[in-house]
């Protein structure tokens, strides 16, 4: 976690599915994805050559500031498609609820 604007920045897990249609980005991904690698978890690639088409998902662990800043900067490639689900923050649980005085 960080602190931004005195905001605790809680990590989420999230996916980011990446499909690249213009292969003329592919070297402008790959220093993307490695810039933020230290946020990824998992990465699957899949390059169906038929269809011209590569497909990048990417389990990642980083504050919705991160993931708006990677998403972003491969949003911005033409020929490149970017899309995220990100998990819902996790309320704190403890027994309270089962601790009955």
């Amino acid at each position: 976690m960080r602190f931004q604007r005195n905001i605790l920045m809680e990590k989420r897990i999230g996916i980011v599915g990446i499909i690249i249609e213009d292969f003329s980005q592919i070297d402008s991904v790959s220093f993307i994805i490695h810039q933020f690698q230290e946020f990824i978890l998992a990465r699957q690639g899949l390059n169906l050559k038929e269809e011209n088409i590569r497909i990048i998902s990417l389990i990642m662990e980083a504050d919705t500031d991160q993931f708006g800043s990677f998403t972003g900067k491969l949003g911005r490639l033409k020929g490149v498609k970017v899309k995220s689900i990100l998990s819902t923050k996790r309320e704190d649980t403890d027994d309270k609820q089962f601790n009955r005085s």
